[in-house]
């Protein structure tokens, strides 16, 4: 079996040979020639698989290390044999995480308190979900808005779009990017979503860059419709709008699902899927192990307590570092996504010397946390 797989797939090299010859690539470097030969293919969303590049080739499986798979023009591939899997759910701590440390700079920036907010998410999958429980854990007013589960669930527990964009101080976006079917997301946000807004809320778009016309974006900014944006996926990736970028708050490479615990978890969930899809019986599968983070022990002794849930989460995770290299360096973008540093989650933290009115909410969201009480013993 011939493999070809991205060579900015972490925790693949030395595990996927076990399942037949394997050659790496930049995923921008996938061609039609470099495929045509391949039984497999492990990739990311740099490149478009259609038509295109696939006709013509031996391709039998696709398996994409991420959630979405709007890469892949999946119609093409089932009317000619061609199987796809995906990794669902795979980053969404990884995008809560990203979500959280941005509202809690936000909320900072604002004089605010993220517990006086409402915040809609608009998209309630794996990710979505994550973003709410997050949320609710922060004290905050959760909308949910997600066509389709409402549909087949109810509408008890879902709102309309109206509904987030008349009462929301914060909406996120959580949706796959879809141009049809019954509820295309394309540019579900346009410039007359903006100008419908009530209360010139935060948007922040951690899910598809074309979920958002980054035109009508830019305008917004300008006509003050928002108080904020938080921008991680763009149109036109790796070519963006970089007046757009001057005028956000945070801006990163389209890496908010970025984490080793969710690249992790992707590429299991990849190895499984060749693994199953050939029947090729190996068990176990010897999956690499997550580095450990360079500073695991988050003492928050000396940090005021109205600080030490920004402190702690901004020690696992701070956008403001990619916001500053990504404005500074635009034309890095795709160096930035193709190279980022090890970022781990929150189980792989201890807090130690939390106040008790802190301690309990920074558990809640993940972290490993050492009673106030026990400080002096550890």
């Amino acid at each position: 079996m011939k493999i070809l797989a991205d060579a900015h797939i972490p925790y693949l090299k030395g595990v996927i040979e076990l399942f037949g010859e394997v050659e790496y690539l930049p995923g921008n470097e996938f061609s039609k020639e470099k495929i045509k030969d391949k039984d497999v293919l492990i990739v990311r969303t740099v490149t478009h698989f259609g038509k295109e590049i696939l006709e013509g080739s031996s391709v039998k499986l696709i398996c994409s290390a991420t959630i979405g798979y709007d890469h892949i023009d999946t119609a093409y591939c089932d009317a000619h044999n061609i199987a796809w899997r995906t990794a669902p759910g795979c980053n969404s701590n990884s995008v809560e995480q990203y979500v959280t440390a941005s509202l809690l700079y936000i909320a900072r920036k604002q004089g605010c308190e993220l517990k006086d907010k409402t915040i809609g998410i608009v998209g309630v999958g794996n990710v979505g979900s994550r973003v709410e429980a997050a949320c609710r854990k922060l004290g905050m007013k959760v909308l949910l808005n997600d066509p389709p589960r409402e549909e087949r669930e109810g509408k008890q527990k879902f709102v309309s779009l109206n509904t987030i964009k008349n009462e929301a101080d914060i909406i996120t976006l959580h949706v796959p990017l879809t141009k049809n079917g019954k509820y295309p997301t394309y540019h579900l946000v346009d410039f007359e979503f903006f100008r419908s807004l009530r209360k010139q809320p935060v948007i922040i778009n951690s899910c598809r860059g074309a979920v958002v016309d980054n035109q009508a974006w830019g305008k917004a900014i300008y006509e003050h419709l928002i108080s904020a944006s938080v921008i991680d996926c763009w149109e036109n990736e790796p070519n963006i709008d970089l007046d757009l970028l001057r005028k956000v708050d945070i801006a990163t490479p389209h890496i908010a699902g970025y984490s080793a615990d969710g690249k992790w978890t992707a590429t299991k969930m990849t190895l499984e899927n060749v693994n199953d899809y050939f029947k090729l019986g190996i068990d176990p599968i010897p999956f690499q192990k997550i580095p450990d983070p360079d500073q695991p022990i988050i003492d928050l002794q000396h940090v005021p307590p109205e600080e030490q849930l920004p402190t702690a989460v901004w020690h696992t995770y701070n956008p403001m570092k990619e916001t500053e290299a990504l404005k500074s360096n635009p034309e890095d973008f795709y160096r930035f996504r193709s190279n980022y540093p090890l970022r781990r989650e929150y189980v792989a933290y201890t807090v130690v010397n939390a106040d008790p009115t802190i301690a309990e909410t920074l558990k809640m969201l993940g972290f490993n946390v050492n009673s106030f009480r026990n400080r002096k013993t550890l």
